[in-house]
């Protein structure tokens, strides 16, 4: 294989500048084609982050350092599950690959890129199966823009661009105007609300970042009205509210009640979630639909969110007061189920 002695020209923390390699190898476009000199292109405009192993195979150089992307991320968890499954250890699909360790291990945390023809290379030797290649090929395939949307079946507990991220959050902020968070529900209330097992297991599981030691700096809000709707019932609800009474008293936890007096505002309209993380990574913010969930890490997405968050915790009463509500639901409930 030829390979091009290049010296790349810093622009910015996140792009690098390449001299035409027609420059340095008068042979190129026989020997690589142009579509190699576009794919290289589009990732130094960057317009295209799995692009980036197409360059760094064609040439020799250092490139800037790259910080993960909520996207890249995803993507990097994707084909780390695929190599645990298939029970290879990173050396040795290193070693069969040709790769460094070191390219492999950045590849799976998304601290770097690379071409989706390596992806397909990588999966493949992992042996996973169609419905996965497909599956992890649409992700490499996305242009990485700030924002990607991810389809569920009526829940987005299953997403693994949602509890990955809430696993590695330093802080955890939600909002839900119409039910309980599912950060917060009992098992009875997430089967009364979504009837799927599956679901139910996967929310259940969510929870366990809240009891995990050192877990997130956790604010849940809910809305008044989430308290007035009935799921699953009487003892159900009796059980729900005992349960926020009791998580008013977790550390790392605040739940607040956003009362029916609060100052009508369009925060208060749609749910939200906000998740932070040490620096110098980027808040993600998701926003929950009935068919598909939109994850955002650009920053003026997330800056809405994080407003919206401000503005929500205005307008809710202090733990203290929100706690005493739910016991005062709970003991309403409780009446009515005798």
């Amino acid at each position: 294989m030829v390979r091009a002695f290049v010296i790349p020209r810093i622009v910015s923390a996140s792009q690098v500048v390449i001299d035409s390699p027609r420059k340095i190898f008068p042979g190129w476009n026989r020997c690589f084609g142009r579509r190699y000199w576009h794919c290289l292109y589009r990732d130094v405009a960057g317009r295209s982050a799995v692009s980036q192993g197409v360059a760094e195979n064609l040439f020799e150089g250092k490139s800037s350092v790259r910080l993960s992307t909520a996207h890249s991320r995803e993507l990097g968890e994707e084909l780390r599950r695929v190599r645990h499954r298939a029970q290879m250890s990173a050396a040795f699909v290193s070693e069969a690959l040709g790769w460094s360790l070191g390219k492999l291990s950045k590849l799976e945390t998304g601290t770097r890129g690379t071409s989706t023809c390596e992806i397909g290379t990588l999966l493949g030797c992992c042996g996973a199966d169609k419905a996965t290649r497909e599956r992890i090929i649409a992700i490499a395939d996305e242009a990485d823009t700030g924002s990607f949307l991810r389809l569920h079946d009526g829940s987005p507990d299953s997403l693994l661009a949602l509890s990955l991220h809430e696993q590695t959050a330093l802080t955890v902020a939600v909002y839900e105007p119409l039910t309980i968070p599912g950060l917060a529900q009992i098992e009875e209330y997430a089967r009364a609300l979504d009837g799927d097992a599956a679901v139910v297991e996967a929310r259940m599981a969510r929870q366990e970042v809240l009891r995990r030691r050192g877990g997130p700096e956790t604010a849940l809000y809910v809305h008044e009205a989430a308290l007035r709707l009935v799921v699953g019932g009487r003892e159900v609800m009796r059980d729900q509210m005992l349960r926020l009474t009791l998580m008013c008293g977790w550390e790392r936890m605040s739940l607040r009640l956003v009362p029916f007096s609060a100052v009508a505002d369009a925060a208060l309209r749609e749910p939200g979630g906000l998740l932070t993380f040490p620096a110098p990574v980027r808040p993600v913010a998701y926003a929950e639909t009935g068919a598909a969930t939109v994850f955002h890490d650009d920053p003026q997405a997330v800056a809405a969110y994080e407003a919206k968050m401000r503005w929500v915790g205005q307008l809710a009463l202090s733990v203290e007061r929100s706690r005493a509500v739910f016991a005062r639901w709970a003991d309403v409930y409780d009446r009515k189920a005798r």
